[in-house]
């Protein structure tokens, strides 16, 4: 008997049925089954699912005679399930890496509840993964204490789908609300296990990716669709249902209140019949309206008591209404967006003579995608170091809602926007402000740059047009001009800079602040960044971050990762990032690869790798801190430099040129990764010169040299600690383990030249 079984209904996800089976047979939990009910699928899944069952036998292909719609599907899978606990997953989502282990340890921790509420992540169709509601609102109620719905109601916030929870298989077998049928029939099964479990638990971490597909007109299944009013109808039968039930009572309110804001959504999606299915809600309100119940103030409730009532004709007045109301706002919008198109310039020369605000600081990253890189670390620093400072992000509308609880931000061309860059003493950003903002008098703007430079920049792109993609120089020059401190995180970008932005900046040798909590880690630092992966201790992983390439539109993976990871084995896990210029990777979900593109912190991706492999992207440069193997794939080494310039010779092989090993195709990368290559005696002593030329400031205190320097006006900055004294070797878990065993063919642990046997590895030691 599995302790898990996982139930996948197998229609028309030809597409994606694999990656949703690999992720589950990928997971490092193997007590597992998986059932996988196909019932004539026309686009040949049910094959796809037979050749899969035929290549693991924890697979169990199950096929029906006749069309039986999610419910159906659903069902039969849960009838033929022997694990203590049932899992629905659709084929067309996928498991985190760890998520079945994360789910099998709470069960055991809570000594097995009736249902397991567990978080996940959304991914539109064009897009990256984004935290979702549900997961926020676990997050926020936490995940430590066992509970019923009606002690915590609020858990009806979290969305009401089958694949968001684990059942317990005897408590599913005595439930008394079976699946519906249509595209939304496991919301009444979800409801009706929640209202009836004696003890809830909940998982606030992500567990499923939720892989929203395109909608394609004309491919739904009929036995899938469903009429506006069967869904008054399920109500009605759950309620029904429900009403004998000993917990209802206590939460029949909430229930109603969620049941009601369903079906005036779904009164949207009435196109005919409207007066019918005002009349099936107006008598479900009354079946089944709890005594003395009053909806909620505003429009909503309006609506609501017309729709309860059984109103059609005043609910269409007023929905008549309403859109009038909606073009007069949206026309009386687009007016007062059009004046302040005119008046907004005016307001930000006039703010433009009011007193600068010494206390206040412009942070921006990466052209306003969000909190990230040394702006971050500065803004934190500033915090501990300068708390009278306050500091406030420019970011665009879509990552104001990823920013952290209680960061002040304001949205480029807003009000406020002009206000706060007209007033503010400090600009700190690692990319230029727009050529609009005016630097006055006493105002000090920090260029923080976002990597060390390989790649020619700024003037020197000059005869490479590809890299120059229609720059105007003559504006770059205005802006560089507006600079008081440029950031340095080694002698080479003071030259580089100097030479690529010729201004009267300063050139501060702080080191990047962004690198300080790679050079300070802590052991359990590194384990967490490990764990929030998925990557167990004894697995080695492999972060692979190409960059972007000026001369070619979207992205191309030059390696043929699926192979690579074939070969490498299940004792290594690659972490896949694409730039931040790309979409994503589109890599989906693999075996053994994990697609880390959309993973909000580069440094804590470094922090859990024990090796790296790049081209030419600038992570090398940070992640050299580490001291952890670094193998340089550059397949197109000859056309880059000729296309792109660059400042030296990555590839001569030369000490302080080339940190470690190189490859120039999948096959050799392999060899490298297997033979002991990556992380031989000879490549140590590469990456041991590579770290002396291009950390040589990085000691953990770059933030704070910038805050204390700039923010709190101390003339000197803090003195350097030589290598020796900087922070202490922190091994990876991998590494610990290999230290109780010989050394391996070409481990350079006894080298004498700072490498270290196995997956490398000290987090600060340079």
């Amino acid at each position: 008997m599995p302790r898990l079984s996982i139930v996948v209904p197998v229609r028309r996800v030809r597409g994606s049925l694999r990656a949703c089976l690999e992720s589950v047979l990928a997971q490092s939990f193997a007590d597992i089954e998986i059932i996988g009910v196909a019932d004539g699928s026309p686009d040949g899944s049910g094959q796809l699912l037979d050749e899969i069952a035929a290549r693991d036998s924890r697979v169990r292909a199950v096929h029906l005679a006749e069309p039986a719609g999610s419910d159906g599907r659903r069902t039969a899978g849960a009838e033929r399930a022997t694990g203590d606990y049932l899992l629905f997953l659709e084929g067309s989502h996928v498991l985190l890496p760890g998520a079945l282990q994360r789910i099998a340890d709470r069960l055991d921790a809570a000594k097995d509840p009736d249902v397991l509420l567990f978080g996940h992540v959304r991914r539109p169709f064009r897009g990256l993964p984004q935290e979702s509601r549900s997961l926020r609102l676990l997050t926020a109620l936490g995940g430590t204490d066992l509970c019923t719905l009606a002690e915590r109601p609020e858990l009806l916030g979290v969305a009401a789908v089958c694949w968001n929870r684990a059942v317990r298989r005897d408590f599913h077998e005595s439930g008394q609300v079976p699946f519906a049928p249509g595209v939304y029939g496991d919301r009444m099964y979800a409801l009706g296990m929640l209202v009836t479990a004696e003890t809830i638990a909940a998982l606030p971490v992500p567990c499923v990716e939720h892989r929203q597909q395109r909608f394609l007109p004309g491919l739904d299944d009929p036995e899938d669709t469903v009429r506006p009013h069967d869904v008054v109808e399920q109500f009605s039968e759950l309620f029904g249902t429900l009403q004998g039930a000993g917990r209802f009572d206590a939460v029949h309110s909430p229930l109603f209140e969620l049941a009601s804001q369903q079906l005036l959504e779904t009164y949207a999606e009435v196109s005919r019949g409207r007066r019918a299915y005002v009349r099936a809600v107006a008598a479900f309100h009354r079946e089944y309206r709890p005594r003395g119940h009053r909806p909620p103030a505003g429009i909503a409730a309006l609506r609501l008591r017309l729709l309860g009532r059984g109103r059609p004709a005043a609910l269409r007045g007023f929905d008549a209404a309403l859109a009038v109301r909606r073009r007069l706002l949206e026309a009386a919008a687009g007016a007062r967006a059009g004046l302040a198109r005119r008046v907004l310039p005016v307001l930000y020369r006039l703010h433009r003579l009011r007193p600068l605000d010494r206390r206040l600081a412009v942070y921006s990253a990466y052209w306003n995608r969000g909190m990230s890189c040394n702006p971050a670390a500065i803004y934190h620093k500033a915090a501990e170091l300068a708390p009278g400072v306050r500091g406030v992000w420019v970011v665009s509308h879509k990552a104001a809602a990823s920013l952290p609880p209680g960061v002040d931000h304001v949205v480029p061309g807003s009000r406020r926007y002009w206000t706060v860059m007209a007033r503010a003493t400090y600009f700190i950003s690692n990319v230029n402000f727009p050529n609009q903002v005016v630097k006055r008098r006493g105002q000090v703007h920090v260029m923080t740059h976002h990597g060390t430079p390989l790649k020619v920049m700024g003037m020197g792109q000059y005869p490479y047009p590809a890299a120059a993609q229609g720059l105007n120089f003559k504006d770059l020059l205005h802006r560089v001009d507006r600079w008081d401190v440029s950031l340095s995180s080694n002698p080479h970008s003071t030259e580089a800079w100097t030479s690529a932005y010729p201004s009267a900046v300063r050139h501060l040798e702080t080191g990047y602040p962004r690198n300080d909590v790679l050079v300070n880690a802590t052991p359990e630092q590194v384990a967490a960044a490990r764990a929030s992966l998925g990557i167990r201790p004894e697995q080695r992983a492999v972060l692979y971050a190409p960059t972007f390439r000026d001369h070619e539109r979207g992205y191309t993976c030059r390696l043929d990762l699926a192979r690579l990871a074939r070969e490498l084995g299940g004792d290594t896990v690659l972490l896949i990032r694409a730039h931040y210029f790309h979409d994503g990777s589109g890599l989906g979900t693999q075996p053994g690869i994990v697609d880390v593109s959309g993973h909000p912190s580069t440094e804590e991706l470094c922090l859990a790798a024990d090796a790296l492999v790049t081209d030419y992207s600038s992570v090398m440069f940070d992640y050299a801190n580490l001291d952890r193997p670094i193998v340089i794939h550059a397949p197109d080494w000859e056309v880059y430099r000729a296309v792109r310039g660059v400042c030296f010779d990555l590839l001569s092989g030369e000490p302080g040129d080339t940190p470690g090993a190189v490859t120039r195709s999948t096959d050799e990368l392999i060899q490298v990764l297997t033979d002991g290559t990556w992380n031989s005696a000879a490549n140590a002593g590469l990456r041991a010169a590579f770290r002396a030329r291009f950390c040589p400031f990085d000691d953990g205190r770059a933030a704070e040299r910038v805050v204390r320097h700039v923010l709190l006006g101390e003339r000197e900055l803090l003195p350097v600690a030589a290598p020796e004294e900087r922070g202490g070797a922190v091994a990876l878990p991998r590494q610990a383990a290999q230290q109780k065993e010989e050394p391996q063919a070409g481990d350079a642990g006894d080298a004498g030249s700072g490498g270290h046997g196995g997956a490398g590895a000290s987090v600060a030691r340079l």
